[in-house]
């Protein structure tokens, strides 16, 4: 009696269908490795998978309704909570949408600034990604290497802006502060020792042969595949198209910078992992060129826009009309044209798309994201089929999902 009750929890997750012989796991939503509050619904023969069914919502929490609640400044803080590893890509995102819907240009020092949070928040969410797939198949020292370096670069953010996870470290017209004195010389300390970081983790993993077994041609995505279910990022450059939104279609100063994009046609577990490696060499290469382009920019890290963005502090504090204005867009919120405009950048798991239609108002009318790991999600239906339960785990981790902007 006691063995059954030990054994009762794993058996209320699996059903059977007596008609077939098969068998049906839930997979989730509580699972370690499903990374968030994902259910997989897996019908299975023996151990191999012939359907599934990704089931969603366990974390909804309406946060397009609640930014169509909301003026356009107070809703930047909402976006920390979707891509929570990399926070500074969604702020960035909703402000680079907003500037475009009312047509403005943000001083260069502020554009160097926003490349360099941007490019250290790839390197964040890359090392958490490579610490959390290797700990999923058993790589304990990868994972404690990655978190060391992830941390020194938590450390450089919170010297900027105060926060560690969700940062609010982008304003729409700019960014509200400048670099700390320490932020440079700490950020090429970083940079300096990174090569030698990636090889070590390459050292451990790429010759492993339970790696490798796990990883090499498990999770094969075609480049029709990959293309129908809308991939972006990593997950399409492994599949053989070279398609990078830094490159395409620039934003900030990315077209003054040199860097590459990494591609793969094999399109498996083990490419994406390859392409996470270069992906991180090419944010230190980025970077060292926009270290270099900070000393020659102005003091201005804000647009000059009074109708929508506040004045500098020195001009509320000494200027009536600029006190009033402030006043009236901290409580009311700026009044974008009437218009609508879709964004897309690049964030680290893939195209991050704000979508905003403008009536005139303070509130977005309408406002739709289009978040890279909803569409990576809805690919395990047609990828899973065929694979064995014991690759879902590592299939799932190299997908690179995060909950947090699929149940938006």
């Amino acid at each position: 009696m006691q063995q059954s009750n030990r054994l009762r929890p794993f058996f209320e997750n699996i059903t059977f269908d007596r008609a077939d012989n098969e068998l049906i796991l839930n997979f989730g939503p509580q699972h370690p490795s499903a990374h968030g509050q994902l259910r997989l619904m897996l019908h299975l023969q023996q151990e191999q998978i012939t359907k599934a069914h990704p089931d969603i919502g366990y974390l909804h929490r309406g946060m397009e309704k609640m930014a169509e609640n909301m003026i356009y400044n107070e809703f930047m803080p909402t976006t920390d909570r979707m891509d929570y590893i990399a926070s500074s890509s969604n702020n960035y995102g909703f402000a680079l949408a907003v500037e475009r819907l009312i047509g403005l240009d943000v001083p260069r020092r502020a554009k160097v600034i926003r490349m360099m949070l941007l490019e250290t928040n790839r390197l964040m969410s890359h090392l958490f990604w490579l610490a959390t797939t290797a700990l999923d198949i058993g790589a304990m020292t990868v994972f404690l290497f990655a978190f060391r370096e992830r941390e020194y670069l938590m450390d450089l953010i919170e010297d900027y802006c105060g926060a560690r996870l969700t940062h609010a470290a982008v304003r729409i017209g700019g960014v509200p502060l400048d670099l700390p004195d320490n932020f440079i010389p700490d950020l090429r300390k970083f940079l300096d020792k990174l090569p030698e970081n990636i090889k070590d983790y390459e050292d451990l993993l790429d010759t492993n042969r339970i790696w490798k077994m796990r990883m090499e041609n498990v999770g094969v995505i075609s480049k029709e595949m990959a293309q129908s279910w809308g991939c972006s990022g990593i997950m399409l450059r492994a599949s053989g198209v070279e398609w990078d939104i830094r490159k395409e279609e620039p934003y900030e100063l990315y077209d003054e910078v040199d860097f590459n994009v990494p591609v793969s046609d094999k399109g498996d577990n083990y490419a994406r992992y390859k392409l996470y490696m270069a992906e991180m060499r090419e944010s230190a290469k980025i970077l060292y060129q926009v270290l270099d382009m900070y000393e020659g920019t102005g003091p201005e890290l804000m647009a000059h826009a009074p109708q929508y963005i506040s004045a500098p502090k020195i001009d509320i504090m000494t200027q009536n009309y600029s006190l009033m204005q402030h006043f009236v867009l901290v409580t009311q919120g700026m009044r974008p044209p009437v218009g609508e405009v879709y964004v897309a950048t690049e964030s680290p798991k893939g195209e991050l798309g704000y979508f905003i239609n403008s009536q005139g108002g303070a509130y977005p009318y309408r406002l739709k994201l289009r978040a890279p790991s909803f569409w990576h999600t809805g690919i395990l239906t047609d990828l899973l089929p065929g694979h064995y339960i014991p690759d879902v785990v590592s299939i799932i981790g190299t997908t690179n999902i995060v909950f947090g902007e699929v149940d938006r």
